[in-house]
């Protein structure tokens, strides 16, 4: 098994692998253009090198970091705002209609937690996976192995630690349930 396939499957995986270096190189490349792309066609075309966007219609505002960009999947009409972080060593995936605020983390490695693991340079991730009509305030974060369901407003700065069902708002860190949404 390559360390590629064991970083997809959620295994432990060197993230020094020359394959996942150069996956990485070749985001940072793309990411770096899509930042300093003035005009909107053209840094959607980018976007489109760079993530599979469902609709080929995908806004990723400058200031935007991935780690691969082909483990993203964005649904039709995906908006992500300025700045964000979408950290994708497993699976990203994003239903239609999705609206991201500046500055949202969607993280997906995990590292050990102790010391003598971190030490080794192994890494794991999980994937994270969003609903349809899913708008996550600005400066959110939600972490690996995290699904938001359906019609999700995941309030500005929350960190969402564990899975949200469908139709509600959830704020704070850890983020909570503080609303059912009609």
């Amino acid at each position: 098994m390559t360390e590629r396939e064991k970083m997809l499957a959620g295994l432990s995986y060197d993230p020094s692998d020359a394959e996942l270096v150069a996956g990485r190189t070749r985001a940072v490349g793309l990411t770096i253009r899509i930042n300093q792309e003035p005009d909107h066609e053209k840094r959607r075309a980018l976007v489109n090198e760079l993530v599979h966007a469902s609709d080929g219609r995908a806004t990723i505002m400058p200031g935007f970091f991935c780690d691969y960009g082909d483990n993203i999947r964005l649904g039709a009409r995906a908006f992500v705002n300025a700045n964000s972080i979408f950290l994708d060593c497993a699976e990203i995936v994003i239903g239609d209609d999705f609206q991201c605020g500046p500055g949202v983390q969607l993280l997906t490695p995990e590292h050990p937690l102790d010391a003598v693991g971190r030490r080794s340079g192994l890494e794991s991730a999980r994937r994270i996976r969003l609903g349809n009509d899913v708008w996550i305030g600005g400066g959110a974060i939600v972490l690996a192995g995290v699904t938001v369901g359906d019609r999700v407003v995941v309030g500005a700065g929350s960190v969402v630690t564990k899975d949200v069902p469908s139709d509600v708002l959830v704020v704070g860190n850890p983020a909570r349930i503080v609303r059912s949404l009609p």
